[in-house]
């Protein structure tokens, strides 16, 4: 799977979070299924690789999200194959990689025991999918504990006790059903900025919490075992609408500083120029189409309207006869005309979009059962 054309190869974390969007919503389940066989070949030290060099070269292990997506793509593919001889194969492997998480592995990875969340990074390394570097300048370090990557080890520790649970591993499934409540509690009372009303962006980082309004906090919302209660879940949803959301993607951070309402000095409008100006533009305002998964699939599971949520993906009809026409851009400038700027074919802007809308097919088809059966019932009184 090719993160993105021209430019970009094979990457760990594009394809773990492509899979579900190209592989089961397109029912290529073999697909899919081969994909997650080869990846287990190269786990390293509790690690999926975030980039395969060229042939002969060793593949490089710098991600801290990669692994943790490895768990959502195989729980996507087991809920739609219900293959059970894959998860046997790969269980004694997803059982190694949360060992060594929680034990610590490269990078300091590792499960802190005072609250047991996922810390991650050192200097020099850029971990999270926010990986722009220009020499050793790390633009967006987010060393500490990152917000996404703390839903996805509460998603991977949830998804192991389920895994447990269906192969008879009962002290397994206990051992994760504990951990996660243990997560859960520590996310809910740490990770909330009551001043912003939305989610730290980090926390526990060199300088403290980072409360950089930034749309990784979508997926506490959005994956399939949610962090927040319903009041929490809508106000980060609403922030995000409201200072994030454009119609082909998601900004990697908010134009403004919420708590004074002033423009954010590191906010840049376009990804242009040198590599001296665009690497810092990667992930400081540009918009990333593959956003609109997390933040369209968010929106669904807040407000339950189909339609409303389908309406936020209605920008993307225009771009697919542009740049590369019937395909998705990685990104665009922050600030309209919103340009397309990046690889003019990204995997993850494609699969994305793919998901998400097959996922509202079923969710107008259920609201057309229910209002069905409202009728239906309404009739016979």
């Amino acid at each position: 799977m090719i993160a993105g054309f021209p430019w970009f190869s094979d990457w760990g974390r594009d394809t773990m979070i492509a899979l579900p969007g190209l592989a089961l919503t397109t029912g290529r389940l073999d697909v899919a299924a081969s994909i997650l066989r080869t990846f287990a070949q190269y786990v390293g030290q509790g690690l999926l690789p975030n980039r395969f060099p060229d042939a002969g070269e060793t593949p490089e292990y710098n991600t801290v999200d990669a692994t943790l997506w490895y768990f959502v793509a195989i729980d996507a593919y087991m809920r739609a194959s219900n293959d059970r001889l894959l998860l046997e194969e790969l269980y004694p492997v997803l059982r190694s990689i949360v060992d060594w998480h929680r034990r610590g592995t490269r990078y300091g990875i590792h499960v802190d025991s005072a609250d047991d969340l996922l810390h991650a990074g050192e200097r020099g390394v850029q971990l999270t999918w926010m990986d722009a570097k220009l020499g050793d300048w790390v633009v967006t370090p987010r060393i500490g504990k990152p917000v996404e990557i703390n839903a996805l080890w509460y998603n991977t520790l949830t998804i192991m006790r389920d895994f447990a649970r269906l192969l008879k591993d009962a002290d397994a499934a206990s051992d994760y059903a504990s951990a996660a409540e243990r997560t859960a509690r520590s996310f809910r009372e740490r990770f909330w900025y009551g001043s912003g009303e939305y989610l730290y962006d980090v926390i526990d980082g060199p300088e403290g919490a980072d409360d950089s309004l930034r749309p990784n906090q979508l997926l506490a919302v959005s994956l399939r075992h949610s962090l927040l209660d319903a009041t929490h879940a809508k106000a980060v949803v609403d922030v995000c609408a409201r200072e994030l959301w454009t119609p082909v993607g998601l900004r990697s951070l908010s134009p403004h500083v919420v708590r004074t309402a002033e423009r954010d000095p590191r906010y840049r409008r376009r990804y242009t120029g040198p590599a001296r100006d665009r690497e810092p533009a990667y992930h400081q305002g540009t918009v990333w189409s593959w956003l609109l998964g997390p933040f369209v699939a968010a929106h669904y599971r807040v407000y339950q309207d189909a339609a409303q949520a389908r309406r936020y993906l209605e920008g993307m009809n225009a771009h697919l006869r542009e740049a590369c026409i019937g395909q998705v851009s990685e990104i665009f400038d922050g600030d309209a005309p919103f340009t397309a700027r990046g690889c003019f074919a990204q995997a993850w802007g494609v699969a994305e979009l793919l998901r998400v809308w097959g996922e509202l097919d079923d969710g107008v088809a259920h609201e057309d059962r229910r209002k069905t059966q409202q009728h239906t019932a309404a009739l016979g009184k």
